[in-house]
């Protein structure tokens, strides 16, 4: 029987909660549980609105308008080569921007941003072995599959930043500049695969043991 009361109870509250209140017009602000100390300086902060009304300025607007000479915080992307992979055609870009120096050090960046975003799935040496293979995800494609190594590096830099496949978008994650470090940290692991000892420089052979 107590639970026959207890369901009836919830019930009613139910009831009354989900059409007892509607279209009723309340002339009262609704009850505040939280008293102001428990919050102070919080609870009432004085804001505007958008497009609102504002006694703080002489015309009275919310909405201030932008100070002359204003420039964007961040460069205007309008190299397509650098934030989206394009060539002046339109066609995917091979090879890599011109604003992008290709060095040790972007190898290094690479390597990092790698280490982070890529090998949990893609692997150490992007074989498609990562960690989330242990743990039930489906199978991640190879870098050193032959489409992949022939693919350009500007088709690469789209897919890093607009996702594809099981892949989701890392553009909220790596800035462009890092894509393109990944990239060619991604081509140094594809061309690490392909080596021969005639790739090895002759000053550093004998540290193979090759004469």
């Amino acid at each position: 029987m107590r639970n026959v009361y207890l369901v009836t109870a919830f019930l009613v509250v139910l009831t009354v909660s989900v059409f007892g209140l509607r279209g009723t017009k309340f002339t009262h602000p609704p009850m505040d549980v939280f008293p102001e100390w428990a919050f102070p300086g919080m609870k009432r902060q004085p804001k505007p609105r958008p497009q609102g009304e504002s006694t703080f300025f002489a015309d009275g607007r919310a909405d201030r308008p932008i100070p002359a000479g204003v420039v964007s915080r961040d460069p205007l992307r309008n190299d397509s080569a650098l934030y989206e992979g394009k060539a002046a055609d339109g066609t995917f870009l091979r090879g890599f921007p011109a604003a992008i120096t290709v060095d040790a050090k972007l190898m290094v960046r690479g390597k990092e941003r790698y280490t982070i975003y890529c090998s949990p799935c893609h692997g150490g040496v992007g074989d498609g072995n990562g960690i989330t293979k242990q743990y039930g995800m489906g199978a991640t494609p190879t870098y050193h599959d032959p489409r992949l190594r022939a693919m350009a590096e500007g088709e690469i830099f789209n897919t890093i930043t607009n996702g594809k496949g099981n892949m989701q978008s890392y553009a909220d994650k790596v800035l462009p500049e890092d894509r393109w470090a990944v990239i060619l940290y991604v081509r140094a692991l594809q061309r690490a695969q392909t080596g021969t000892v005639a790739d090895v420089p002759e000053a550093h052979k004998s540290e193979l043991g090759i004469k």
